[in-house]
């Protein structure tokens, strides 16, 4: 369960970061860092049912 939730962590930061750097406001930062949070935390669930399949 550790892979989606820092998926979302990281992902939410880099968002944030991004939206910043193109001198996006508030609002932007937090857009851009819930779309990347939910790209990120996508893929640490395919990332952690991959993982749950192949070891188990």
């Amino acid at each position: 369960m550790i892979f989606p939730l820092s998926g979302m962590f990281i992902g939410a930061i880099l968002g944030a970061f991004r939206a910043r750097a193109r001198g996006g406001k508030r609002l932007d930062m937090l857009q851009w860092g819930a779309v990347f949070a939910i790209i990120f935390g996508l893929l640490g669930m395919f990332v952690l049912i991959i993982l749950q399949r192949s070891v188990a």
